[in-house]
């Protein structure tokens, strides 16, 4: 039978063919392929619109959560802003409402100016940046055609983008290597930029054409490499090293993080300037025509790509590679190298890869040094060198920060749910068996355990337990969770639970009700459901059933599924009143479908108009907990205590809806701050007028709020330019007066004294992107509102707070 195809995902757009650097190495103009002599220097605007239609083509034959888009070159600054801004606006409308998009650019950096990057943060473009270490190790490749190095002009585009207002952008460095370069003085250099990742990647060559090696030596690239894994390692390993970490994640058993190394299909495709698909462009150091599929965007789809011979090639893990790296004992972590250094002139790509023993050096010297190293503590924090905090700091936050932050939080609460086991009463012999088997499913099933452990509102529970404020609910609680994982396993667990005046909570699942006496009842996971049993009755319930309502005693919890965003309505756990306003009742099924509408509508705006911190949301915020307003109004909060949620009562809008999503994300994020850094002295009692609130606030409810505000901001920062008449109008007299607003009071946390030096930093960031928006031009009607509302707002204040 046919291997099914795998998906394209990763997807390379040139947009211009030629480069403003001689770099002699560069696999592009110095190797075998000169294709590029034939193409268009700049990509018509035809060929972006077709790429975008063809990759959204794939994208929702695959059902593909998220697509990843590389504008490469050449040099593809010298595109120019207007092409760029094609380029994203049309893969933006192809995507709609079809994939999350990843959209990177790929430069040397000497163009990159304020203007790039204003238009990036506009459009969520992340930008790498080619920099092979100090001046001199710099110089010996990446320099202009007329000599002239290249480096200040690099130092200087990457000063630009550690800017708060622009860190954001940042993705990284690349270094190619180059083995008569001090591999300290690389490294030093790179690191001391704080980028939030460095890549180093090996030199392009071939068995035909090989790679130097200085003194004859048989591994001078496992060498260099190994003095830089050796000073990162003792370092604490300060920055994300791509090549360090897949080989780390590779000898673990998880897929790599680059196509050079590891056995995970190939996934991604290039499209030239001329619309032609092409094969990696790593292959152009081959042989001339390579990377050739002979197809093109407007003639063929990419699942037809996908079934060219070379990128079948590529897809077959073990099987497709030489009888020699099949027998090797590093084969799960070097996956033969990339695929373009195995060629060799008469036995094409059926060769190992011309750095074998470079490989499987590198790659034993780090398994023998993890194996010898002692065990390291879990990071339960963000690293400030990163650059994490520093992308926080602006407002924003990325999928990879808002991960770590997620992680950092399930950390929390694993302590938390450990601390409980141990306060809980031993003789009791439901609470034995939950926590036997909530140990048993860390070790058996703990992707199952991770689901329940990470809920929002389970440590809202712990804390009251630890507290001493409800000692009553331990036993219950841990039966619940037990049950909960139990059913995620599906292992056929049958676990005893406490039930809640006739109501079975399965937190994070949905709730069951029981019309028995009742106390307690069991709980068993099958293939297609699971059962509970209580009174000696039995209750069968399929994992499908009930979100249609028609099942009145199962109340699953909806889950909301959007392109590269699922999020649950939490509307039946008993602990999620954890916000300051009352919770709103099970949802009925039209009311469900209301939200899941609205939502669809919110979350395309934000990734459409906010898409810089769509990302963010996508990797952190898994619950919207439904609010009842008792005068109507709209209300939203996020909880300290409660990560990974918010809660809103439904507001008339889906536009509204995505701003409530927005400032109450950047609650959560910032709260997850706070658990891992001090920003402030917790000691001052001082309180501040905020322009958002009628009462005075402490210091913390005023950086969190300001915070929150950055959000706000540039919610309607955005909506004046995408909305229409009056509401434009009105969206440009808010951004005026909180723009203003949030500036001042950033200026007064800035002033305060009781900031701690990481919290001076914080701060700085987010003056950074609130001054990077002084200068955008507001019509006087707007500006004249702006201030009426303020002078209004603080006068009303004084009113009622100023004792005269």
């Amino acid at each position: 039978m046919d291997r099914p195809l795998p998906a394209l995902t990763q997807f390379v757009l040139k947009v211009h063919s030629r480069c403003d650097l001689a770099c002699d190495h560069c696999y592009v103009y110095e190797h075998a392929d000169t294709s590029w002599r034939g193409r268009p220097k700049a990509v018509p605007e035809a060929v972006l619109e077709q790429a975008a239609d063809r990759i959204a083509e794939h994208a929702r034959a695959h059902r593909l959560p998220t697509v990843h888009v590389v504008l490469h070159g050449g040099e593809p600054l010298l595109a120019g802003p207007g092409r760029l801004r094609k380029a994203a606006e049309e893969l933006r409308r192809a995507l709609r409402g079809v994939s999350a998009l990843d959209l990177r650019i790929h430069t040397n950096g000497v163009l990159l100016n304020e203007q790039f990057c204003d238009l990036f943060v506009e459009l969520g473009i992340k930008v790498g940046v080619s920099l092979d270490g100090d001046k001199a190790s710099n110089d010996r490749h990446r320099r202009y055609a007329d000599g002239r190095s290249s480096h200040p002009q690099v130092l200087r585009a990457v000063a630009l983008l550690n800017q708060p207002r622009y860190r954001h952008l940042f993705a990284g460095l690349l270094c190619t290597i180059d083995v008569e370069n001090d591999p300290v003085a690389v490294y030093d250099a790179l690191v001391a930029l704080d980028p939030p990742r460095l890549d180093f990647l090996l030199p392009h060559a071939t068995w035909d054409a090989p790679p130097p090696r200085p003194d004859g030596s048989a591994t001078p690239y496992a060498d260099w490499l190994d003095i830089i894994y050796r000073r990162w390692d003792d370092a604490g390993r300060p920055v994300p090293v791509r090549i360090f970490d897949s080989v780390l994640r590779t000898l673990r058993g998880e897929s790599s993080l680059t196509e050079s190394l590891g056995l995970a299909p190939a996934d991604l495709v290039v499209i030239e300037t001329d619309g032609t698909f092409e094969q990696a462009d790593s292959l152009k150091t081959a042989y001339d025509g390579a990377p050739v599929t002979g197809m093109d965007v407007f003639a063929h789809s990419l699942d037809e790509v996908l079934r060219h011979p070379g990128m079948l090639a590529r897809q077959q893990g073990a099987e497709q590679l030489s009888q020699e790296c099949r027998a090797c004992p590093v084969v799960e972590s070097c996956g033969g190298g990339l695929y373009a250094h195995r060629y060799r002139s008469g036995s094409g790509f059926d060769n190992p890869s011309v750095f074998c023993p470079d490989l499987m050096e590198l790659i034993m010297n780090i398994r023998d040094r993890e194996a010898s190293a002692p065990a390291r503590p879990a990071d339960t924090g963000l690293s400030v060198h990163t650059g994490d905090l520093d992308e926080l700091a602006a407002g924003f936050g990325g999928e990879e920060t808002v991960g770590r932050l997620a992680a950092a939080q399930l950390e929390f609460n694993g302590d938390l749910l450990a601390a409980v086991l141990e306060n809980a009463p031993r003789a009791d012999r439901i609470a034995a068996q939950a926590g036997e088997l909530l140990i048993e499913l860390d070790a058996a099933a703990p992707d199952a355990l991770d689901a329940v452990v990470a809920h929002p509102y389970l440590r809202p529970w712990a804390l009251r337990i630890l507290e001493g404020s409800a000692p009553a609910t331990v036993v219950g609680g841990l039966a619940e969770l037990a049950a909960a994982a139990a059913l995620r396993a599906r292992r056929g667990d049958t676990v005893v639970v406490p039930l809640r005046e006739g109501m079975l909570r399965l937190p994070g699942l949905g709730s069951v009700s029981l019309t028995t006496c009742a106390d307690h009842a069991e709980v068993t996971a099958g293939a297609d459901g699971f059962s509970v049993r209580a009174a000696g009755r039995e209750l069968w319930i399929g994992w499908d059933e009930g979100v249609d309502g028609l099942t009145p005693h199962w109340q699953p919890v909806r889950l909301v599924e959007l392109p590269g965003w699922a999020v649950a309505l939490e509307d039946t756990d008993p602990l999620r009143d954890s916000h300051q306003w009352p919770v709103a009742p099970r949802l009925s099924p039209g009311e469900a479908k209301m939200w899941a509408e609205d939502l669809t509508e919110a979350w395309s705006l934000i990734r459409r108009e906010l898409p810089v911190y769509a990302p963010g949301v996508a990797a952190g915020l898994r619950a919207i907990t439904p609010l009842h307003s008792p005068d109507g109004s709209d209300v939203s909060a996020a909880s300290r205590e409660a990560f990974g949620a918010v809660g809103a009562a439904r507001p008339d809008s889906p536009d509204l809806l995505a701003l409530l999503i927005v400032h109450e994300f950047q609650h959560v994020k910032l709260g997850a701050v706070l658990d891992s850094h001090d920003l402030y002295d917790p000691a001052d009692t001082r309180t501040f007028y905020a322009p958002w609130r009628g009462d005075p606030r402490p210091l913390a409810g005023l950086i969190q709020g300001t915070y929150a505000h950055i959000a706000v901001t540039d919610f309607w920062r955005v909506r004046r330019h995408t909305a229409q008449g009056e509401a434009a109008r009105t969206a440009e007299a808010q951004f005026a007066r909180w723009r203003q607003q949030t500036s001042e009071a950033v200026e007064v946390l800035a002033t305060s004294g009781v900031l701690t030096p990481l919290g001076e930093r914080f701060v700085a960031g987010m003056a950074s992107t609130a001054q990077g928006w002084s200068a955008e031009p507001v019509s006087a009607d707007a500006l004249s509102e702006a201030r009426r509302a303020a002078e209004s707002h603080r006068a009303d204040w004084q009113a009622r707070n100023v004792t005269p």
